[in-house]
């Protein structure tokens, strides 16, 4: 039977410190040696690292696709990556999102050779009403993902980059080969856009 945490004495909350650093011990453990098995080109390593991220990461690429077929090409290149390079992995740092980076990176690469890229003027943006704003909140994740991906290729780059990898303009700039006036201005855009296609398709669910 299981005290209460109030009722733990001095010896039972050293036995449950030492039981979490073995949990945390042993799961470093089968972190190095699931990458070592990766750097050894062992199939069932490389499976089983696939399994782990394949979802997390698929909803990554499909925020930078067109649609679902070239997220699971963004995916698989992706992935080549990182069997790669996995021997440059620092252990001790965060496997997810050294994974993550290389995704975000492959996507970039994926845009950089399948867009024309143009130099665009800034645009003024307007604020919505408080019922469009609204009508926007209550749109689901789906729906808002839905949404990004039938932003333009530029466009859809750029918000993904500045609103949820947390790049800077000059960052995306530099990423991007583009001027970082056309980075604010393809940001500007997208999220005008954004508003636009969520609150059409409230209004045509008449919620």
């Amino acid at each position: 039977m299981l005290l209460p945490i109030e009722k733990l004495g001095q010896k039972d909350y050293l036995w449950l410190f030492l039981i979490t650093m073995d949990l945390v011990l042993y799961k470093n453990q089968e972190e190095r040696d699931l990458i070592q098995a990766c750097i050894n080109n062992e199939r069932w390593a490389q499976k089983m690292l696939y399994e782990e991220y394949y979802s997390k990461m698929m909803g990554v690429c499909l925020r930078y696709a067109n649609n679902s077929h070239d997220a699971l090409d963004i995916l698989h290149e992706g992935f080549i990556k990182v069997f790669k390079h996995i021997s440059k992995y620092q252990p001790g740092t965060s496997l997810p999102a050294w994974v993550r980076r290389i995704m975000v990176n492959t996507a970039i690469d994926y845009y950089r050779k399948n867009i024309r890229r143009r130099t665009e003027d800034i645009e003024q943006a307007f604020d919505l009403s408080s019922n469009e704003a609204d009508a926007v909140s209550q749109c689901t994740e789906k729906e808002i993902l839905a949404a990004v991906q039938q932003l333009s290729p530029a466009y859809r780059a750029v918000f993904n980059l500045y609103v949820i990898e947390g790049y800077s303009h000059r960052e995306i700039a530099d990423m991007l080969d583009v001027t970082e006036s056309t980075s604010r201005s393809n940001l500007v855009k997208a999220r005008m856009k954004l508003k636009e296609i969520l609150i059409a398709r409230y209004s045509d669910y008449g919620r």
